[in-house]
């Protein structure tokens, strides 16, 4: 195994991998540090679940189950970049260029019926949403901005949107029948097994069965119902009209890959509700499923005359709604996969206020969030700005975040226990003693699901933020309500732990409505603050922040100590960025950043040094954060435009001043020696190095597939100066 495991992901920051990669491996090698790679893209996942139907020479192997192995070892360093979290458009996607590449793997059963077709389909399932995080995530989450990035943003604060008092911009959610007012929650006195049963008029039917549950895991259970969703829903579009804004769906259909796709469709249902009413039938033979978002159905009834009049008719009488790209008509009910609550809400906060309308000008908006879990926290932001007027990146001091996510805990671990109710009756959650643990009354559609977090995780969870406290010494914020019946299990192992520690007058217990005013306050201040969260408000929180702070979650720390003693180095939220790919496919210039890639590198390297006493990787780590400073200190950062600087020249200017960082250091002169001729080559190929890297720019170019594209062709694009090529080998 090599001393550090790059993964191989999608979309733009695979890209950027063809061009930085290369760079590491050879910075890397020179302190006898090996840097391997380990395939979690999509496309290797797919390939990975389905061996029986590939050629020898096709097979893949598991990465992903190896890398999951390895993370529960001393020995993981593992650097891992983002990586779709597929939904289902993506996948059928994924497999349909797959199969045109030759690789004949079955397509994606829609509605099964067949054993075959539902073991084809269960296999797929596996790979769709966020497979990959819960697997790797063997530990918890340590977020916060670089100081030298969080520096750069205060001295050059990045545009924020105007906030005014009379903004119609708000939030909405259920205040009834939502998950969060339907949960209970309990905290297991041993190990226990445990079966969900849904029992009705005609007897008891088995949902799951067989699963275990250590002592001290938190088992929660909740459900919402589909009718009152569907009022909530109906609702909240005639208000959105009334008001003058635009109707906006904010969810987290990836990560939450059972759920939320429901959700998603009754949207889709209710926003088109005179045309379902009339059409249903004739929409669904012609395959028609909401959940698949507005894209797919128009796709599907493009050449019925009637249902096109009649949905043309229907979106003429309700509100404008939310764009993804209003230039190609792409709405915020197209995909549910474009509909990421913890990008969308920051963009539009930080504009302001204001989401793009059909038209291509910005309005106030209806943020529509229907369960109330952690609405609030977006509502309580919007508040804020509007009493107080935009943030000052300039000034604001910073929320880190210490994150509960270890062991798939909470919600995001929730979908092999999260059901669509067939039949109205009674879910139950029952110990093999025959003690019921949680039981809800439920009707057909309604949507129920259970989630855990095991003891082992919550209490490394806070100690972990003790650590953290101590090392910064600012405010740090459980953000747990007392009122809410998972919070309140949490709370009774948090509590404790500080008072034994001696720490409790460190720490403060909000709930996440009074913590997020209260962390916007301490930040508008110029102090800093340590929220300390579960695992969906981990993944909120750390896009939030750092796009008000720093324009871009991508530019985070982003590191998971794991619990056996190896170190995950995440490159910072953000997604993979399709958009990023289209422009360069385009017109040959990629955008993304890469700077996510440099901070989590010298995190990598610092703690292989302290691992394994190699002094050379921690010199190499030291250099890091001096290339990284280099880049931001002079503005070498990718531009948007093409034409324009992009991510390969941010790489050659972060191969420069690594190099020369190394070459002047005096803790090691073997490998002072060793990068002195590097920097001196790079230097003085400046003019030429960049003269062919801005050459390409312009042209469309092909990448051999989306997915899964073509090393070779990929390389020669994103590799595409000889100069710079001979230089690092």
């Amino acid at each position: 195994m090599s001393d550090i495991i790059y993964t191989k992901v999608d979309e733009a920051p695979e890209l950027a991998s063809a061009s930085f990669l290369p760079i590491i491996q050879k910075f890397a090698a020179a302190a006898g540090v090996s840097v391997g790679t380990k395939d979690i893209s999509l496309a290797g996942r797919i390939l990975a679940t389905f061996p029986e139907h590939l050629s020898e020479e096709q097979r893949q192997s598991d990465d992903l189950a190896e890398l999951g192995r390895l993370v529960k070892t001393p020995d993981a360093n593992v650097i891992k970049l983002p990586n779709i979290s597929a939904s289902v458009p993506q996948l059928v996607a994924a497999i349909k260029e797959l199969q045109s590449q030759g690789f004949a793997l079955p397509d994606y059963p829609e509605a099964p019926s067949t054993d075959a077709e539902k073991a084809v389909r269960a296999k797929y399932d596996g790979i769709k949403g966020s497979a990959v995080n819960p697997v790797l995530r063997e530990g918890n989450s340590d977020r916060r901005a670089a100081k030298a990035v969080k520096s750069f943003a205060q001295n050059n604060p990045h545009r924020m949107g105007d906030w005014v008092a009379d903004s119609k911009t708000r939030v909405s959610s259920m205040s009834e029948g939502d998950f969060f007012s339907n949960e209970t929650s309990a905290t297991l006195d041993a190990e226990a097994t445990v079966k969900i049963v849904l029992e009705t008029e005609g007897g008891e039917t088995v949902l799951k069965e067989g699963i275990t549950y250590p002592a001290g895991t938190v088992v929660d259970a909740t459900f919402m119902s589909a009718a009152a969703l569907q009022d909530f829903l109906a609702e909240q579009i005639e208000q959105t009209k009334a008001d003058g804004t635009l109707f906006s769906l904010h969810m987290k259909a990836t990560m939450m890959k059972v759920s939320d796709p429901i959700i998603f469709g009754h949207a889709v249902k209710a926003f088109l509700a005179p045309v379902f009413e009339k059409h249903g039938a004739a929409m669904a033979d012609l395959g028609v499923n909401p959940n698949s978002g507005l894209g797919d159905l128009l796709a599907r009834v493009k050449d019925n005359a009637a249902i096109m009049a009649d949905i043309e008719a229907c979106m003429a009488a309700r509100p404008p709604m939310y764009m993804v790209d209003s230039d190609k008509g792409i709405t915020n009910l197209h995909v549910s996969s474009d509909v990421i609550i913890d990008a969308s809400m920051p963009a539009l906060i930080r504009a302001g206020g204001k989401g793009w309308g059909p038209t291509g000008e910005e309005s106030d908006a209806n943020c529509v969030i229907p369960d109330n879990s952690y609405a609030p926290v977006y509502d309580e932001t919007i508040k804020f700005f509007k009493e107080n007027g935009k943030m000052n990146p300039a000034t604001a001091g910073t929320v880190q975040n210490i994150g509960l996510m270890a062991q798939k805990a909470e919600e995001y671990g929730s979908h092999p226990t999260t059901f669509e109710i067939a039949e109205a009756g009674t879910v139950k959650m029952i110990l093999e003693d025959g003690t019921v643990l949680h039981s809800h009354k439920v009707e057909a559609g309604d949507i129920w699901r259970s989630a855990s977090a095991r003891k082992a995780p919550i209490e490394d969870w806070v100690n972990l933020a003790i650590d953290r406290q101590k090392a910064e010494g600012c405010r740090a914020i459980f953000w747990l309500d007392a009122d809410r019946a998972h919070d309140a299990e949490l709370i009774k192992y948090v509590e404790p732990i500080l008072q034994a520690k001696g720490v409790a007058d460190k720490f403060e217990i909000m709930a996440p409505r009074a913590a997020t005013r209260a962390s916007f306050e301490t930040i508008t201040e110029g102090k800093n603050t340590i929220a300390i969260t579960g695992n969906v408000l981990r993944d909120y929180l750390t896009d939030l922040f750092p796009i008000l702070e720093l324009a871009t979650s991508a530019k985070m720390l982003s590191i998971v100590k794991l619990m056996n003693g190896g170190g995950l180095f995440e490159t910072g939220a953000g997604g993979s960025a399709p958009k990023h790919v289209q422009q360069l496919q385009e017109e040959n210039h990629l955008r993304w950043d890469s700077l996510g890639e440099f901070c989590a590198l010298g995190e990598s390297l610092t703690f292989l040094a302290d691992a394994k006493g190699n002094e050379k990787a921690r010199v190499l780590g030291q250099a890091v954060d001096a290339a990284t400073q280099g880049i931001l200190d002079h503005g070498h950062s990718p531009s948007r435009k093409v034409g324009e600087p992009d991510n390969r020249n941010s790489h050659y200017w972060f191969a420069r001043y690594w190099a020369e960082a190394l070459a002047r250091q005096n803790s090691d002169a073997e490998l002072a020696a060793h990068f002195a001729p590097i920097a001196e080559a790079l230097a003085s190929g400046e003019e030429q190095i960049l003269s062919e890297l801005a050459a390409v720019q312009g042209p469309a170019v092909d990448l051999g597939g989306y997915y899964h594209g073509d090393a070779t062709k990929t390389a020669a694009v994103m590799r595409p100066s000889a100069t710079l090529n001979n230089i690092i080998g």
